[in-house]
């Protein structure tokens, strides 16, 4: 298992709804804050978050969060937090 570190990113579109735009992989924790936190200033929502997991297999583990920037709903919010 491997942990991969991931930030996503959403643009606001036409009709106020939120579309996500193309996940990009992080090296690590801080190197994913600092993109989300970059991000931030021109995107809807920034969302940072790690999953241990085998992308072999696409077995992952469940996401633990880094960091929701933006208008970030109730269920980001609410997903377990990484150490």
């Amino acid at each position: 298992m491997s942990a991969f570190f991931v930030v996503q990113s959403f643009t606001r579109g036409d009709r106020g709804g939120l579309r996500p735009d193309i996940p990009v992989q992080a090296q690590n924790t801080n190197h994913a804050r600092r993109m989300a936190e970059r991000l931030a200033q021109s995107k809807a929502l920034v969302v940072a978050f790690t999953r241990e997991g085998d992308a072999t297999t696409g077995e992952f583990g469940e996401a633990m969060l880094i960091a929701a920037l933006g208008d970030v709903p109730d269920e980001v919010r609410e997903m377990p937090a990484a150490s």
